[in-house]
């Protein structure tokens, strides 16, 4: 029976086109398999080093202005009024400056990628940058180092900002909660009568915000609207200049 199949294959071509291509995909999918290509990844995504991100820094007007945050490279140059030689966001280009996106020191040590001592809050805000970047400027690959080894894969520096920033969310919403609980003042300001502070009902002090929620500067306390008997609580600081039970405060 064996002999009748084979010369019947041999006087078929039809059959024996259909076996040939049917050894020929086995044969390359045990080799090659087939891997899907998910829709974040049809994208080539470029590794660069940092001192390949350097050249991109807009200062040779035949190359893209690339720039750097948390490890993720984005083209900016549709920007390259902000981001070219002499506007305001210059010096981000060609580098990752993650830190300087809330610290506001872009010069020296500030321009770093490290977020070492930054509050959950802080980590947050860099963290909502860098969504800002994917969602208006394009995106073309990772920057090896820090936040992605050499093969593109994330490290634990990045797990570990993700995971802070989180904590950041959370926090935040906590504070919301409790803040919520107890009124915040009036404000204004215009530049020529300055600020002003004030409360329809109770009166206004400034109260400091938890560590962990507190960003860098002013953000650190808030003003809130108090009744008089709860003015001794311990923590409220009277606005300077302003009398203890007056209802406006100049700031």
């Amino acid at each position: 029976m064996a002999t009748v199949t084979i010369k019947r294959l041999a006087t078929s071509p039809y059959v024996l086109i259909t076996v040939f291509v049917a050894l020929a995909a086995f044969f390359f999918s045990s080799r090659f398999p087939f891997k899907p290509i998910n829709s974040s990844q049809q994208q080539v995504q470029r590794l660069l080093t940092v001192e390949e991100l350097a050249l991109y820094n807009g200062t040779d007007d035949g190359l893209p202005i690339l720039l750097g945050i948390l490890g993720s490279v984005f083209d900016v140059t549709k920007g390259k009024s902000h981001y070219g030689v002499g506007g305001g966001y210059h010096h981000f280009s060609g580098r990752d400056a993650s830190r300087a996106f809330v610290s506001g020191n872009f010069t020296g040590d500030g321009l770093t990628d490290s977020l070492r001592g930054l509050s959950s809050t802080e980590v947050k805000s860099i963290v909502e940058w860098r969504e800002f970047y994917f969602r208006s400027y394009t995106f073309v690959g990772k920057l090896v180092g820090r936040y992605y080894d050499s093969e593109g894969n994330p490290t634990k520096s990045l797990k570990g900002v993700e995971a802070k920033a989180a904590r950041g969310t959370q926090l935040m919403e906590k504070q919301k909660k409790e803040e919520a609980k107890q009124p915040s003042c009036n404000s204004r300001w215009s530049q020529g009568e300055g600020g002003e502070v004030w409360c329809d009902d109770g009166f206004p002090r400034l109260v400091q915000r938890p560590l962990e929620i507190a960003l860098t500067g002013k953000m650190s306390k808030r003003c809130a609207c108090f009744k008089e008997d709860q003015l001794s609580q311990p923590g409220l600081e009277v606005y300077e200049g302003c009398d203890y039970l007056a209802k406006t405060c100049r700031v």
